[in-house]
């Protein structure tokens, strides 16, 4: 039996809603016969798309055979068909927004970071819950094929504990002078909501939670190493946002992770990100698609001589681990477990309490980059 299930798409004509959950996630479920359940029983997503913006609904629509979309928020809210409210709107709007499909009882599904504030994110998670509502934030990067790879060396203890972590994000961001910026302006204006830290560090909230463990304190350091770029209207203006971000992260099991993230960095790496992880038994590096190890069997001797061109290829002592299934699109996989969450009540770990807990660590890595010091980031509830 097909089960299909109205999903309300909110900021979907932006660059993340149309690539990563429209053409990235629900047509290609849609296009595979929806989500199987246990039962031979299939959920099929209906979406409806919704927007201010009319004439990209429509050319939306149009493209890629969606037939339902509105500009009438409040009417897409109040039709029952409709059971899913997901959100990828821009983040000062994303409280109002949620608050208006928690009254209208839908199941919630949002970007990050969920709100501005720890506060106001940890009000919305009270305000779902305490009306019964299913709810739960994108958080797609612990998915990527490499982590899952990661991950797998982590629960078989490859690494025999572990005492380092080192985590390394960032590309080369265009100032719009002689080359087109790759993100839109808002990113690197404060006011605007834009930055490093608030846009990048609710990723590795989740991501250090899920793989190493909660992080307690942050000492952070942060500058805005392009001071002026031209927007994607050809005008130019000044920036204020972070753009570069350097953390201790102080675990509560003891563990002090390094990283750094950058907009304003040129890769010399495999990946644009790349996390390092070493124990006394082997270390390994992960990206987002591949994840490569070193045992310990395997570690040379190096000799720090400075009058001798080194002799050992470091880099090529590495080995791939293999792909041993098929990986599928990180944002898709996490929409279906979503989906099968709200239809059966199958488990769901990425609610608006971890969404909450990203922005935290987002507002005590600011605060600590304004004060230069320590800053802790308390338990929530």
């Amino acid at each position: 039996m097909e089960r299909k299930i109205g999903i309300l798409m909110s900021g979907v004509t932006g660059r993340e809603g149309t690539h990563q959950h429209l053409l990235g996630s629900i047509l290609p479920i849609c296009a595979q016969g929806g989500v199987a359940l246990p039962n031979g029983d299939t959920i099929m997503p209906d979406p409806i798309l919704v927007g201010r913006n009319e004439a990209k609904l429509a050319a939306l629509s149009r493209e890629h055979d969606v037939p339902r979309y509105t500009t009438d928020l409040d009417a897409a809210l109040g039709d029952p068909y409709n059971e899913v409210f997901f959100d990828a709107s821009l983040t000062g709007l994303r409280p109002a927004m949620v608050r208006k499909a928690i009254a209208a009882g839908k199941a919630l599904y949002v970007e990050k970071p969920t709100a501005g504030t720890t506060e106001e994110a940890v009000s919305l998670y009270r305000e779902a819950a305490a009306k019964g509502l299913k709810n739960g934030v994108v958080q797609d990067k612990v998915l990527y094929p490499g982590l899952q790879k990661l991950k797998y060396l982590i629960d078989t203890d490859y690494f025999g504990g572990i005492h380092a972590v080192r985590g390394d994000f960032g590309y080369w961001i265009f100032d719009g002078f002689q080359w087109p910026c790759q993100r839109t302006a808002w990113n690197h204006v404060v006011a605007d909501g834009g930055g490093m830290i608030l846009d990048m560090y609710p990723h590795w909230s989740y991501i250090i939670g899920d793989l190493f463990g909660e992080i307690r304190n942050t000492f952070t350091t942060a500058t805005t190493c392009t001071k002026r770029r031209v927007n994607e209207f050809g005008n130019a203006y000044d920036c204020d946002a972070d753009d570069t971000a350097y953390s201790l992260f102080e675990l509560s099991n003891g563990l002090t992770i390094q990283w750094h993230s950058s907009w304003s960095v040129r890769v010399s790496r495999r990946d644009l990100w790349s996390i390092q992880v070493d124990g006394p038994r082997g270390s390994a590096v992960a990206g987002m698609f591949e994840c490569h190890t070193l045992s310990d069997a395997q570690t040379p001797r190096p000799v720090w001589c400075p009058d001798v061109t080194p002799a050992i290829d470091y880099l090529n002592l590495w080995s791939p681990m293999p792909n041993r299934k098929a990986y599928e699109n990180a944002n898709k996989t996490q929409w279906e477990l979503f989906l099968k969450h709200v239809v059966i009540d199958t488990p769901f770990r990425w609610n608006l309490l971890v969404g909450a807990k990203g922005v935290q660590l987002a507002e005590r890595s600011l605060q600590s980059a304004k004060e230069r010091r320590w800053v802790e980031l308390e338990a929530l509830d």
